[in-house]
């Protein structure tokens, strides 16, 4: 396959992803980073795209979604709203931030430029919690209620698929997969995760 090929052809990764009773898992993020020098060649090849802001709500005192993931340099905006004031921090090494007690929209959005899991709190709400996972590539998804998971648009080849969960019992050590881009297939990679009780 031509470099030229690759990165014209838009596949799709799918994983399924249950936990230790083979429950499906949901919003457990699955990001693939490719495994093929062709392909890391194109993706580098290509103008890097402006990245849209992603958003995190606060709505009824909660954190929404609970779950999400971007690519490195996502700026992340938290509106908040409730008719009540939030005040919004992370103490995580990848990104320490706090936007302290305000309505509406903060003037600006939050910049996420190193990879890592953040996890996010109110310092006035101590039930709010969220976690953002930022990952150092374009192609990721986050599982559904029936626990799968499908990575659009990346180019042919083979990537190696990583995932992860807020309740892994293990989350330094985030299982992974080689997997081959196809359409019209069924899973590339399943996953099975050990999960702490809520």
């Amino acid at each position: 396959m031509s470099l030229h090929a690759a990165s014209a052809r838009a596949e799709q990764l799918r994983a399924s992803v249950v936990d230790q009773a083979g429950a499906p898992v949901a919003d457990a993020v699955v990001y693939a980073t490719p495994a093929d020098l062709k392909i890391k060649d194109a993706a580098a090849a290509v103008p890097a795209r402006k990245r849209p802001t992603a958003i995190i709500d606060q709505i009824k005192r909660r954190f929404v979604p609970l779950v999400s993931v971007v690519q490195t340099g996502t700026a992340v905006s938290f509106p908040n709203r409730d008719n009540i004031e939030h005040d919004v921090y992370s103490f995580s090494p990848a990104k320490r931030f706090e936007l302290h007690l305000y309505h509406g929209v903060p003037a600006e959005p939050v910049v996420f430029d190193k990879p890592g899991l953040v996890v996010m709190g109110c310092n006035i709400h101590d039930q709010m919690i969220a976690y953002l996972l930022v990952v150092d590539t374009p192609w990721f998804a986050k599982t559904d209620t029936h626990g799968q998971a499908v990575i659009d648009d990346v180019p042919g080849g083979t990537y190696r698929l990583t995932v992860w969960h807020y309740r892994m019992a293990a989350p330094e050590a985030l299982p992974s997969r080689d997997a081959s881009a196809a359409q019209g297939q069924g899973p590339s990679a399943a996953f099975t995760l050990r999960l702490n009780s809520e």
